[in-house]
């Protein structure tokens, strides 16, 4: 099985599109398993806003409290690019997944700082170990699809990424 990681920000449009490109084909890839690593797009200390630890945390946090992983995505795409939420607000990110986990345990693991350390971690991996410059960011076997800064990644290029292996 190949494992492909996939570098990633709620607040990046064109991370929703990659996404949107990704769940095309990856129906046809039984054989990858990917690894979600969200990132803030500008990690502190870059002076550009926004700053999306909370969101990125909010993955982690989902997936412990046994979220369906795809509507997750998705509720927290639509939230910020469909209706322009502040997803940095732990009420704002405690309404996303009402329905999908219990929004008081939510709140707890988010309040408590437990996967902080995890994005500083992922922000470290894909901008100093990985060569990302901009998100989304692909990475599989040794091989790395990158976005290119205000335009992201097409769909072809999704498409021959995953049947390169």
């Amino acid at each position: 099985m190949a494992k492909m990681q996939i570098f990633y920000d709620y607040e990046c449009p064109y991370c929703k599109r990659g996404y949107e490109y990704l769940g095309e084909f990856i129906g046809s890839h039984p054989e990858i398993e990917i690894e979600w690593r969200p990132v803030e797009a500008h990690p502190r200390p870059e002076n550009h806003p926004p700053h999306t630890d909370l969101s990125c945390q909010s993955y982690y946090i989902a997936r412990e409290l046994g979220a369906d992983m795809p509507k997750f995505h998705a509720a927290m795409f639509q939230a910020v690019a469909g209706e322009r939420r502040d997803v940095e607000k732990a009420d704002v990110l405690v309404d996303i997944v009402k329905g999908l986990v219990d929004g008081a345990k939510f709140k707890a693991v988010l309040e408590s700082g437990k996967y902080a350390k995890q994005i500083d971690e992922n922000n470290d991996l894909a901008y100093e170990q990985s060569g990302v410059w901009a998100v989304p960011a692909f990475r599989m076997n040794g091989k790395k699809l990158d976005a290119a800064v205000g335009v992201g990644v097409t769909k072809e290029q999704v498409k021959a990424f995953l049947e390169q292996r």
